[in-house]
């Protein structure tokens, strides 16, 4: 059984993340997304919007995902020991570099994990930030 990592915010689902996961769940038999915890969207991103363990409730329910956990605020590779995935597939967008990746899980003891990075869904709203700036265009939310 090939077991495949996912990771990433999800604060608002949206096709990306469906495109993203139905690529991810593609690389093996079980899909297993961790879910950025509050304090790590607050210090990478914004404050989220739902609550981390809604996030991974939502995101668990999604067809191509058979598990979601909310991830650490530490060192990811506490998640990756303790998930032992096959393959990460990182979004199109994330800020990791493949190879390096690769590289820095060996380093850390965690030798022939595959990186590879989802391709980016072609749908207009496929990303949060874009969601946002279009309820922001209709007069929403500051």
């Amino acid at each position: 059984m090939t077991r495949v990592m996912a990771s990433g915010v999800f604060d608002i689902i949206h096709p990306g993340h469906i495109s993203y996961l139905e690529q991810a769940k593609s690389y093996g038999d079980e899909l297993i997304v961790v879910v950025a915890c509050d304090a790590t969207v607050r210090r990478s991103k914004h404050e989220p919007i739902t609550p981390e363990a809604m996030r991974a409730r939502i995101v668990g329910s999604l067809k191509p995902v058979d598990r979601a956990i909310v991830g650490g605020e530490g060192d990811i590779f506490d998640t990756v020991r303790l998930l032992r995935p096959d393959v990460i597939v990182l979004g199109y967008d994330q800020k990791f570099e493949e190879r390096a990746l690769e590289r820095s899980l060996e380093e850390n003891g965690l030798p022939g994990i595959r990186v590879v990075r989802a391709s980016e869904c072609a749908e207009d709203l496929n990303a949060t930030r874009r969601i946002i700036a279009r309820i922001r265009e209709m007069g929403g939310a500051p």
